[in-house]
């Protein structure tokens, strides 16, 4: 795409949660159609997008750039869209420590604006963000527990992104394992 909304995109390496925008939705489908688009023009095996991250969970404060993770087929080499993405505008930050993932980022360092995870499609990557972002959109309990989290990690860490990701990273791993969250302890 070429003009962004104003509505999404932060400083890299800030924290910043805003209240839930239903255009974050809308923003994320016109991003992976146009993607789409790119990759058939290039005659490429298409991907699969999904709209992850907290800009994906109704009712959910977020920092305001869109995750998106796009699955390739199993087999396929992911630097096999890596001139297509930079084409489009997204910068290559290699796997920053996940072996399984190819991170591009989207929008100058001063206003990021996207951030897409290319992975193999129903891989460990995929379905542990599919279950993550599936069980906050589906249990209020966990959303709201979640969104304290996050915003206890945001007031302690507001200039340091790794800082807060790493915050949330145990309570993460707990509901994607089936732990169980009661609105008691919200």
């Amino acid at each position: 795409m070429t003009n962004e909304p104003s509505f999404i995109g932060l400083r890299r390496g800030t924290v910043q949660l805003h209240a839930y925008d239903p255009a974050w939705a809308e923003v994320f489908r016109a991003e992976a159609a146009w993607l789409a688009q790119q990759i058939a023009d290039a005659e490429l095996p298409p991907l699969l997008f999904e709209h992850v991250g907290s800009t994906a969970v109704p009712e959910l404060k977020a920092k305001p750039i869109i995750d998106l993770m796009a699955g390739h087929q199993p087999g396929i080499e992911p630097r096999t869209y890596f001139r297509t993405l930079q084409a489009a505008g997204y910068e290559s930050r290699g796997p920053q420590g996940v072996p399984e993932r190819e991170l591009f980022v989207r929008g100058p360092e001063h206003h990021r604006t996207h951030h897409l995870n290319l992975v193999t499609a129903d891989g460990a990557f995929w379905r542990d963000h599919v279950i993550f972002r599936d069980r906050l959109r589906a249990e209020p309990a966990v959303r709201a527990a979640y969104a304290t989290l996050k915003r206890r990690l945001a007031a302690a860490y507001p200039d340091d992104r790794g800082a807060y990701t790493a915050g949330k990273a145990a309570f993460v791993l707990y509901i994607i394992r089936g732990g169980i969250v009661s609105s008691a302890r919200c």
